[in-house]
């Protein structure tokens, strides 16, 4: 398509950008180069790929297209979010600092505090909902500002462009893991962010079917570092599930809009039920952080965490549902449900697992496609079981 495709709506960016047809057969959909190397026209020059940990037309369309649907300079991919983590972290050097919200995936805290600070890095872990602790946590070796929001699984809203203003009025950076939004719903480098992550696993591929990570970064010299890690280091995300996630992300913005939807009905659904004690959903007027997340999104997602009260009413619940599937990960089309204290936050220790609030009776719902009626008849019935 010819003209900017920064200046057409979501959904055709989602479907075009990145992606022209295919020069040599008008192919709609981008070829799979499944090639470990490219033949060089003669010594010395080549048509612009050497080696396929270094560059794959696969998954440079999708480098591409992230990097228009997040507004950003440029994207890089990975064989999964964690190693997408692990590449943005390279940014630091020895004795440096991070602050980071204190309610982050479980995978992110193991690498944070299990390996990382194995090499002289630091972390002070915050309510990031608070700009004065972000602020008071900064020091003059802090590089870095970690934030998910919402979070996981407490589904805490932090302020964005607050906290970039913070970051960079001290000489640091922001990263923002906007894997819980999608870039549907959430842009964080149009609030400051410097870099955005994402677990292409979730809402970008959509289908449960291909494991994977993102950069997406706004600064010349960050792309620069990164796309030098990624040849360095070799976590690259193969052809077959680069072209998986760009398969997905063209229905993004329908996927998210239905996600959402059921998402609503089922946390006021929720709400209303004598057996739950606590509904965390940005979406619900009532949460503290409904206001900001109004001003800085354009919804509020499809993950909905609550509390049982007990680990025995959530094992009921759990091993009730039917439509539901128990199991880990999110947004992919099938509604998934979960137990963060003992599956995505087992590697969390206990006494930090009951600061944050994830207790045994906290069960948490990554709202699919399906029937929304299906979907609540579902939850019902297992909570019938209680």
């Amino acid at each position: 398509m010819k003209g900017d495709p920064r200046t057409r709506a979501f959904s055709t960016r989602a479907i075009h950008a990145g992606q022209p047809p295919d020069p040599s057969t008008g192919s709609v959909a981008v070829p799979i180069y499944q090639t470990s190397t490219y033949v060089y026209e003669e010594l010395g020059k080549h048509k612009g790929y050497e080696y396929a940990r270094v560059q794959n037309p696969t998954r440079a369309a999708l480098e591409s297209n992230l990097a228009t649907l997040e507004d950003g300079l440029a994207g890089h991919a990975f064989a999964s979010g964690m190693s997408a983590i692990s590449t943005l972290m390279t940014l630091l050097e020895a004795g440096e600092h991070t602050v980071c919200s204190r309610d982050v995936y479980g995978g992110t805290f193991r690498f944070f505090h299990q390996v990382l600070e194995r090499y002289d890095l630091s972390f002070s872990w915050v309510d990031s909902t608070r700009l004065d602790a972000v602020a008071e946590a900064m020091t003059d070796r802090t590089r870095l500002v970690y934030i998910e929001t919402p979070t996981n699984p407490m589904m805490e809203i932090t302020d964005i462009a607050g906290v970039a203003e913070i970051a960079h009025s001290r000489g640091a950076i922001l990263a923002v893991d906007n894997t819980f939004m999608s870039p549907y719903f959430q842009r964080p480098l149009e609030l400051g962010a410097d870099v955005v992550i994402h677990s292409t696993t979730k809402f970008l591929n959509g289908h449960s079917d291909s494991i994977g990570g993102a950069l997406i970064s706004k600064r010349v010299d960050h792309a620069d570092w990164f796309a030098f890690v990624q040849k360095s280091v070799g976590a690259i995300l193969s052809p077959f599930d680069s072209f998986l996630v760009l398969r997905g992300i063209k229905t993004l913005a329908v996927r998210m809009e239905q996600h959402e939807s059921s998402g609503r009905r089922l946390a006021e659904f929720l709400v209303t039920h004598p057996k739950v004690e606590t509904v965390l959903y940005p979406g619900l007027i009532d949460h503290p952080g409904y206001e900001i997340q109004r001003r800085q999104a354009t919804g509020f997602g499809a993950l909905i965490s609550f509390d049982l009260g007990s680990y025995q009413a959530a094992k009921t619940l759990l091993d009730a549902v039917e439509v539901m599937s128990l199991a880990e990960s999110l947004g992919g089309v099938e509604t998934l449900i979960s137990h963060p204290a003992s599956m995505t936050h087992a590697s969390v220790p206990a006494a930090r697992r009951a600061d944050l609030g994830i207790g045994e009776g906290l069960v948490r719902i990554s709202v699919g496609l399906e029937d929304a009626d299906d979907l609540m008849a579902d939850l019902e019935h297992g909570l019938a079981r209680i």
